[in-house]
């Protein structure tokens, strides 16, 4: 609808998480390159935290394409709200390894023999696993002692676990300090700064085709980073919105009050899309049952998708 008008090719604010548009700040490109060093050198286990809407899964989809042309085995698994049975049937059907049991012991048993075939052939086998603040306490055991899984040198299956700043909190319980202590890397992302905002908006308009004056006036691209806080998911619904409404009011360059008119429609003159403060801590007894899963019921049905797909497999 917007995009003649402003002289675009595609959507520069789509909420998909496009590894094209990963805007590699300083923090982000420390954050791709302890993910890739700590799979190339095989350091077992990595976590990836930031706040919502800073970029970890649009890291992770670039990471998966990196991944894929250097032709690792991948499963990604979105779906963190699961029992200790669920990870293991969904890492199974991941990689594609047939297990007619059940049994924990025989799947482990597989997968342990899946792992030195790859390791004999010199292929990298990688395990992310997305939303892992979500992870109740056993799980997170259960893939602890995933990282057994090793020759006498080296760990034949990396592990990233990637979350809100909640994982960084729950590790720290003390049930989960020998996991803690075997994560070898710790990558974050950040929000942007104002100048960062600046430059995130100019990436994203570029890549989809935007040239000649700008679409947004330094003004308003000063009140987006107000009313954002420099969250980019926050930044793109802004940017999104106020495309369609300078559409609509034939405005270019777009000026802050349609902005504003747009962050007042979400509210987010009233509510920061942060967590606030005390929203990590943690009731250690929910984590230690396996039936919390179960008692969420239909609470949590709306935020539920499929287990994960197969994505760059080779």
């Amino acid at each position: 609808m917007y995009k003649s008008f402003y002289g675009l090719k595609e959507n520069p604010f789509n909420v998909n998480p496009d590894p094209r548009f990963l805007f590699l700040t300083k923090q982000i490109e420390e954050a791709v390159t302890g993910l890739m060093y700590g799979i190339q050198t095989r350091k077992g286990f990595i976590t990836l935290t930031g706040e919502v809407g800073t970029g970890k899964t649009t890291l992770i989809n670039r990471l998966l394409d990196w991944l894929h042309h250097r032709r690792a085995r991948t499963a990604f698994i979105f779906n963190s709200r699961m029992n200790s049975s669920q990870l293991f049937d969904f890492i199974l059907a991941e990689f594609d390894i047939a297990c007619e049991s059940k049994s924990k012991s025989q799947q482990l048993l597989k997968l342990n023999h899946w792992l030195l075939e790859r390791y004999r052939d010199g292929e990298t086998v990688v395990l992310i696993i997305d939303e892992a603040q979500n992870l109740t306490y056993p799980v997170l055991e259960e893939i602890r002692l995933l990282t057994n899984l090793e020759t006498s040198t080296e760990k034949l299956l990396q592990i990233v676990l990637s979350g809100q700043p909640e994982l960084e909190e729950k590790l720290k319980l003390p049930q989960l300090r020998q996991l803690r202590q075997r994560i070898m890397l710790r990558c974050r992302t950040t929000p942007l700064s104002e100048q960062q905002t600046g430059e995130y908006i100019t990436e994203r308009l570029r890549i989809a085709g935007a040239s000649g004056e700008p679409i947004f006036s330094a003004k308003t691209i000063e009140t987006i980073h107000v009313y954002s806080l420099g969250i980019p998911r926050v930044i793109n619904l802004l940017c999104e919105h106020s495309l369609v409404n300078g559409f609509v009011e034939q405005q270019r360059p777009i000026q802050p009050k349609i902005v504003e008119d747009v962050a007042h429609e979400f509210q987010l003159d009233e509510v920061e899309p942060v967590a606030p403060n005390g929203a990590t801590k943690i009731d250690t007894d929910v984590y230690n049952s396996e039936v919390f899963l179960q008692n969420l019921g239909e609470a949590l049905s709306r935020f539920r998708v499929g287990p994960g797909t197969g994505r760059d497999r080779k």
